[in-house]
């Protein structure tokens, strides 16, 4: 007997290996009805459905690149500030803040108004670029550098405005000099990229005024003058600051090519002419140079004075629009 329980179970045994259904038994339960408690109950395919309900790790946050500095980033804490001796810069006849009132800063205080109104569009014809005015002679030793170091003294002392001094005669710089500042990195550093402006823009112990050097000689300042960098940096200098006016002491006008180039981007031009010196002729000819400027004026300098030492103590002023220069003492 027990021999048939045991074969019958053995059969039975093998019908469910088969996967036979026998009649009054109920079917196994499949594995994934496995109780969740069992290990063996967490079924494969549950895995990547548990994966895919997790939140998605967060990539990380890369920030841009910085964006490169403009030319005229002056905020920079790189940029240099030098102290000006202005005593000394007085006892030499330059115009400043805090001297006494003397002859020499009334005139420059005629010469300046028409330009800074130019400047500020409130003219007597709207000027392109009137902020960019260039200080520039026929010849060497006519006092241009003279000229723009106290024409931009001058306008420091305007309440609404402020100046920045570009010595822009790459040739000969002359302006730090005068200034009793050592030479340095400039203009020409700009124009070639390898400088930015608030590492060479020099700021003063007057508050309004600021200073570009002309940089390190280089054998081609012309074509850094006439590139595109160039025009690029000057149109950025003239519509940056609405309150800024920009001086450039440039090359004489019959010595270089530089000065001629400048031209073509200024609003305005200033010809310092040595009095009984300059030859009119080579006036005539160094105005033909520029042409193209809209706004052109001759500054007399040197002129003997008058009885009553206002106009001519030193300088003469004239001015004129186009062609119509006029000339007076």
């Amino acid at each position: 007997m027990s021999s048939l329980i045991e074969q019958a179970a053995q059969r039975l045994a093998q019908l469910r290996e088969a996967g036979i259904e026998i009649p009054g038994e109920a079917p196994a339960s499949p594995a994934v009805a496995r109780p969740e408690s069992s290990p063996a109950a967490a079924p494969t395919a549950a895995v990547p459905t548990a994966v895919a309900e997790k939140p998605a790790a967060a990539e990380p946050v890369v920030a841009p690149p910085p964006r490169p500095l403009r030319a005229l980033d002056e905020s920079h804490v790189s940029s240099r500030r030098v102290e000006l001796d202005l005593e000394a810069l007085t006892a030499a006849g330059i115009v400043t803040p805090s001297a006494p009132r003397t002859n020499i800063a009334d005139q420059y205080r005629v010469i300046k108004r028409p330009l800074i109104q130019n400047a500020v569009g409130k003219g007597a014809v709207p000027v392109n670029h009137g902020n960019l005015i260039m200080v520039t002679s026929a010849l060497s030793g006519e006092g241009k550098s003279y000229t723009s170091v106290n024409l931009a003294m001058s306008i420091a002392a305007e309440l609404d405005h402020t100046v920045m001094l570009v010595d822009a005669d790459v040739a000969r710089p002359s302006v730090l000099r005068m200034l009793g500042l050592p030479p340095g990195p400039g203009l020409l550093e700009l124009l070639e990229g390898r400088a930015e402006m608030s590492s060479v823009l020099l700021r003063t112990n007057i508050d309004k005024l600021t200073i570009l050097p002309s940089g390190s000689p280089h054998p081609r300042a012309t074509e850094l003058l006439a590139s595109d960098a160039m025009r690029q940096l000057l149109d950025d200098m003239a519509t940056r600051y609405s309150d800024r006016i920009i001086i450039f002491d440039s090359p004489p006008l019959l010595l270089t090519t530089e000065s001629r180039v400048l031209a073509s981007h200024m609003g305005q031009i200033v010809v310092v002419v040595h009095a009984g010196k300059t030859l009119q002729a080579d006036v005539q000819h160094a105005l033909s140079t520029i042409e193209s400027c809209p706004v052109r004026l001759m500054l007399l300098n040197k002129a003997q004075s008058n009885a009553h030492g206002a106009y001519g103590y030193g300088y003469g002023y004239g001015y004129g629009y186009g062609a119509q220069e006029q000339q007076s003492s």
